[in-house]
């Protein structure tokens, strides 16, 4: 996890970029999956298209690393479509009764102290962080496990198969979501000395 430069570095103003328009589209279809899984109760179809959220969630990031799209917006877009994706869709499994209840206060929680956290560094006139690696790995682990209690609830094949599934990866996302968590206070803390530092 690194800090933002003091300046963009060049190219990284563009707004119309392929990895900006893959998570402006994740974010449309959140209420395609909100009316798929609790107003046309059609959870086979709202599992699929949330893993198709959570993957495209990591091929937004590579194409953007790879052909040299990233940018300001980009970093900024794609962590706020993580979360928002992320907490609705528990939210809406949770109210389905899809996923154990702890799960998605595990799950919400971390989101909700990342989010106060972000919000406070920049009310201290602190640079934004990026987001660690571990916490990347995390979200897509939890990504996919919600589609699968979802799939395991829709009787998409094996209940207890898809269950299983979901366990080995939502204990691990878990883990690795927090532990990012912690890693994200010293950086926040080095974000505001620093740029006071800098404005004296």
């Amino acid at each position: 996890m690194g800090l933002d430069e003091e300046a963009a570095a060049p190219g990284e103003d563009r707004i119309l970029t392929v990895p900006n328009v893959i998570s402006a589209v994740r974010l449309a279809c959140v209420p395609l999956f909100v009316y798929l899984l609790l107003g046309a109760e059609r959870p086979r179809a709202a599992a699929i298209l949330l893993a198709t959220l959570g993957a495209t969630d990591w091929v937004d990031g590579y194409i953007a690393r790879r052909w040299h799209q990233v940018s300001t917006l980009g970093k900024v877009l794609d962590p706020v479509a993580d979360r928002i994706v992320l907490l609705v869709g528990v939210v809406a499994i949770l109210i389905d009764g899809a996923a154990p209840l702890w799960v998605g206060v595990a799950s919400l929680g971390r989101e909700v102290l990342i989010s106060l956290g972000a919000g406070a560094v920049l009310a201290l006139g602190g640079r934004r962080i990026d987001v660690s690696q571990v916490g990347k790995a995390g979200t897509l682990l939890t990504y996919f496990a919600y589609p699968m209690f979802l799939a395991g609830e829709a009787q998409l094949g094996s209940r207890a198969v898809w269950r299983g599934l979901a366990w080995s990866f939502v204990i691990p996302g878990l883990v690795l979501s927090w532990w990012s968590l912690g890693t994200y206070l010293p950086a926040a803390r080095r974000a505001v000395r620093e740029t006071r530092e800098a404005t004296g």
